[in-house]
């Protein structure tokens, strides 16, 4: 039973993972929240991979957080107070994202190797 909705959570965070990038600033919530649940999964199935999804999903976390707080002072570049590269700070999100992904890749590419 724990196996089986381990995977529910696993395949829900990956659909969340590719929903989100829609609209990556609106989508940010449901990337962070894919990437809690494929963690969660991960250490559930203990996964050999999980801390480099862990890793990822902190950066994740960390880059949301910082858009957030940037884009409550009135966003960055313009007519804005901050820089531009202020933009920077936001970086860990798109490449813990791209960690994630780039993993989940692996793991599939992986797993269909095994098979044959």
């Amino acid at each position: 039973m724990k196996k089986k909705i381990s995977k529910i959570l696993y395949i829900i965070g990956i659909i969340a993972l590719i929903i989100g990038t829609i609209d990556p600033l609106e989508g940010s919530v449901v990337i962070a929240g894919g990437s809690v649940l494929i963690v969660i999964a991960a250490y559930l199935l203990k996964d050999t991979l999980r801390k480099l999804f862990l890793t990822s999903m902190i950066m994740i976390l960390i880059g949301v957080t910082i858009m957030f707080y940037l884009s409550s002072l009135g966003g960055i570049g313009g007519s804005s107070s901050l820089s531009m590269y202020w933009g920077l700070t936001i970086l860990p999100y798109p490449i813990g994202w791209l960690i994630a992904i780039i993993t989940i890749i692996y793991k599939i590419v992986k797993r269909s190797k095994n098979k044959k």
